[in-house]
Parts: C-alpha cells; structure tokens; sequence
C-alpha cells in the first residue's frame, strides 16, 4: 500500500487483514451459476488525484463491454480507510459483493483462507499476457499452488542520495551495505545537520533488505503452515546491520525509532537527509521537495560489491470473488483491468510499475528514473510468508517492535529476535489451526 493509495500493499493492507484475519469462514458463498450478461460490479482503490485512473479504468470497461454485448460494468472507487469493513462484508453477503476487487498483494492469503476470492488457476495459465509476469508478481498471487487474481502494479524500493552532497564530500554512491553503513556516518560527521541515511524504527519494508541480503528469511514453510526465521543467525546480521543506522552517528533513535517509510522520505524529500530507502512510488514526493535536482538512485546495494539487496515487492492485484454469479465474464474483466495494455495506460498516467516484463522495459524506455527499480525487480525481489497470519503479524506490529527494542537499547538483537519470532509463531500456529 501506498500513502498515497499505491502504497496499500504494504502499509493500509494491513488494516484489511484485521478485519479478514477476524471474519468468519466464507467457505457457503460461492456461486450458484455463471451468467453471461447482466451487471457486474467492480471495487478497485480510490487514488489521491483519481481521474487519471478513471480516465484508463474506462478506457478497460468501454472495451470490455463492446466485447461483451448484453453486459454492463459499475465502478466504484472506495476509500482506503473503510474498505476493511467493507471487503468482510462483501465475503459475508454475497448479495452485496462485487464480482471484481482490487486488493492489496499482501491480502491474498487472507482473502483465501476467509474463502472470499476464486480460484483462476487455469483461466491464468492459458492467458497470453501472463507469460511475461515477473516472479515475484505472480507469487503475490499464489497460495498453496494455486493463483487467485492477476497482479496490477508492483512496487520495489531504492537507494536515493544527494548528488550535491555526495560531490562536495568526494564520496561515490555504495556498493556494499557496509559501505552504504560507513558512508551515512561519514556524511553525519561532516554535515551534522544531516541524516548520513534517514532510517526508521518502524519502516519494515525498508529493514528488510538487509535481513535478506545477508541470507535470512522471514520464515520458512513447515507442514502446510510457517515457521519464523527472524532469529535466524543470517537473519540476525541483517538485523545487526540495519539497526547499527540508528544513533547520533547517523539517525538518532530518539527521532528515528518511531518513523516509518513516508516519514524518512519526507526527510530526504526535504534536504534533512543525504540518503533514504524510498519506492518507485516515492519519486513524485522527491520532486516536490527541496531535493529536486539534486539526487539521483541506484539500487540498495546488497552483501558483496556489486549485488543489489532484495527488496519486498509490494503492490496491488485484481481478483474475481467466489461469490459472482458472472465467473466467465468476471474472469475476462480482470484480465481486462490487469492486462498488459491498461498496464501501459496507468504507468503513464498514475506511475505504476507494470508487473510485466517487457511493459517495464518499455516504462524505462519511457522515463528513465524507473531504472534502478526495475534493475531491483531483475536481481530478485521478496514477498511476505503466504499465510493468513501475516496480517496479524503486520497489523501487531511485530517487527517494527523488535527493532525498536533493538535500538532502544532495551534488549539485544539475539533476544528481541527471538521474541519476535515466539510471536510469529503463535499467528502462524493460530492460522493454521
């Protein structure tokens, strides 16, 4: 998820999966039949600045209605912050569910263990355009082997720097995490009216690249459920790494702990930092600020000189509910919103990142700032546990608390991790039972 609405995935979505995480199983709405004419219903996101979407949604439905003679497509854009309550009672109330969704990627797997979404596995496989999906995409799709929806955008996030300061200090941009460590304290140290890199205590999805390039995980699959990894020994370096950005040296805790993605932005965005970890989705904000002219990006860099650190690729997706009683039409629908030419209209007119890979190389024809979040993409990007419990861990705070336990001082990395992953274990355990 995005603050603005491209970031749902990885920050509102969470607030979905509560409500998701809460509702009771689903399992008696599906549909009793498969009209092919009649109205459909669609639900996708209400965007800050909405007309542009509009402008590529309609273009989508007008031509899937003249393929479709006798069928009628009804739009409505809901607000981000009511949409929890109102996706539960669309999978409780299959007489006021839409046949389409719009949802954040993180919300799949709850969406299926509530029973809510329909399973498009062969509609998917026979599709042309998703041959070209990226990996990670698709995955955002999957659970248990089965895919659920078609991948509408995705989003990776980035190393911004200051270009100005970068010269003036004779420094070049990272090419190792440990190089990236020694050159925010660098920059501190010689401007200390600067964030050397403006990090937050809160900011998982920027933490987690580090966990990644040093060879953590998340958790691992274990007999149909998960098993948490975070206080794993790679896991822990990554942890280590991450957390050593906190202090006087670089981004004091007292001010940095509580922060989160757009507020690190912000402090780039803003000339108060000389680097921050920011998306593709976080390019407009840049602009917008005193920074503008003034930086460039370049792939977070991972363990060894020349590798990029994984990034979470977060997004959104298009998914058919269980509950339509136009599964066919619904099918195409999708396919129709998700497709590789409204992909093209809505990177043009909103900046989403196609999910497919030859459309983002024609995006990065295109405009060339989205480079290094492609380059991201094509190194190999990360998704979360595929389990319903990860939205009670994301919504719990888990790991926002672990690392701020961390530079709190309040305990070491080997026991905040360890109590985190006592408390991932016992959402997954409560998943799966």
């Amino acid at each position: 998820m995005k603050l603005p609405a491209r970031l749902v995935a990885p920050v509102a979505a969470a607030l979905v999966l509560v409500a998701a995480a809460c509702a009771p199983q689903t399992s008696g709405n599906g549909a009793e039949g498969d009209d092919r004419t009649g109205t459909l219903r669609v639900w996708l996101f209400q965007e800050v600045d909405n007309r542009p979407k509009e402008r590529v949604v309609d273009a989508a439905v007008t031509a899937f209605e003249k393929r479709h003679p006798g069928a009628d497509v009804q739009v409505e854009y809901i607000p981000v912050d009511t949409r929890a309550q109102r996706v539960k009672a669309a999978f409780n109330d299959p007489a006021s569910a839409p046949d389409v969704i719009e949802y954040g990627n993180t919300d799949t797997a709850g969406y299926v263990d509530d029973g809510g979404l329909a399973d498009v596995s062969a509609e998917f496989a026979a599709w042309p355009d998703a041959r070209d999906t990226d990996p990670a995409a698709r995955a955002s799709v999957t659970v248990d082997g089965k895919v659920y929806g078609a991948p509408l955008f995705v989003g990776v996030r980035a190393l911004y720097y200051r270009t100005d300061v970068f010269r003036e200090l004779g420094l070049r941009p990272p090419r190792t995490q440990t190089e990236l460590i020694a050159t925010a304290k660098r920059i501190r140290a010689a401007k200390p009216g600067l964030y050397g890199i403006a990090v937050g205590g809160a900011y998982t999805y920027g933490a987690l690249p580090f966990l990644w390039a040093h060879g953590g995980e998340l958790a691992t699959p274990r007999g149909g459920s998960y098993t948490s990894a975070v206080d794993g020994a790679a896991a822990r370096k990554g942890i280590a790494a991450y957390t050593s950005l906190f202090g006087d040296d670089n981004c004091p805790a007292a001010k940095c702990a509580s922060m989160g993605g757009n507020a690190t932005v912000t402090a780039f965005a803003s000339g108060r930092a000389a680097m921050a970890i920011g998306g593709d989705f976080s390019h407009a904000a840049v602009e917008a600020g005193t920074a503008k002219g003034r930086y460039a990006v370049v792939p977070l860099p991972g363990v060894t000189e020349g590798s990029i650190a994984p990034a979470f690729a977060g997004g959104n997706n298009v998914g058919v509910l269980r509950s339509s009683s136009h599964r066919t039409l619904a099918v195409d629908l999708m396919k129709s919103l998700a497709g590789k030419d409204t992909q093209r209209r809505l990177f043009d007119a909103m900046g989403f990142l196609p999910t497919y890979t030859d459309v983002r190389a024609e995006a990065a024809r295109k405009q060339p700032f989205v480079k290094p979040f492609i380059d991201t993409l094509a190194a190999g990007a990360e998704f979360v546990p595929a389990s319903p419990a990860w939205g009670r861990i994301d919504a719990s705070l888990v790991l926002p608390t672990m690392f701020q336990e961390i530079v709190s001082g309040r305990k070491d990395v080997a026991t905040a991790s360890r109590d985190a992953a006592e408390k991932m274990d016992a959402a997954f355990a409560s998943a799966a039972g």
